[in-house]
């Protein structure tokens, strides 16, 4: 289970694991906001804290404004929505395609880079999406973190009011 981590300007920051996020409270570094049900966490010493949901730190934490969202399959899977990148198809990406393969000097990054189901990527092999006569459903972005947060957001609905809907 992940926690939804704010700033303690209530801007959203991260994800962490629960454990991390009951650290971050018994520490007195953090506050509980939402919790998530009526789940309670449990500690040998008999401690009892509801289960964290949503967790604001209680001093601000500087963030890097303009390094940009790291290219993890993670990232990627939440930009493009789980699903094959090419125009008319539906199935689920489950791989990472470099549009300019790697091979022809394609560099790994955001612009380069989308998911496609086995069989397109197969198929496209390190071809040219112009080779092929193929088009994407929208041209590859580079991310931003609130709009990653958003995306992942809206799996839980403990964080959709926590963080700001991606413009």
């Amino acid at each position: 289970m992940t926690v939804l981590i704010l700033n303690a300007s209530y801007e959203p920051l991260t994800f962490v694991s629960w454990q991390r996020a009951v650290a971050l409270v018994v520490t007195g570094r953090g506050e509980l906001l939402e919790q998530d049900g009526d789940r309670i966490v449990r500690s040998s010493g008999g401690l009892e804290l509801p289960w964290p949901a949503v967790v604001r730190l209680l001093s601000m934490v500087k963030t890097r404004r303009g390094s940009g969202v790291p290219l993890t399959r993670q990232y990627l899977v939440a930009r493009d929505g789980r699903r094959c990148q090419v125009a008319g198809c539906e199935r689920r990406g489950d791989t990472i395609d470099h549009l300019v393969a790697r091979s022809r000097g394609g560099e790994h990054r955001w612009t380069n880079v989308a998911l496609m189901c086995g069989r397109h990527n197969s198929v496209k092999g390190d071809r040219t999406l112009d080779e092929l006569g193929w088009s994407l459903k929208r041209e590859p972005t580079e991310p931003t973190r609130v709009m990653i947060l958003t995306t992942r957001a809206r799996t839980r609905s403990e964080w959709e009011r926590w963080v700001v809907p991606a413009q």
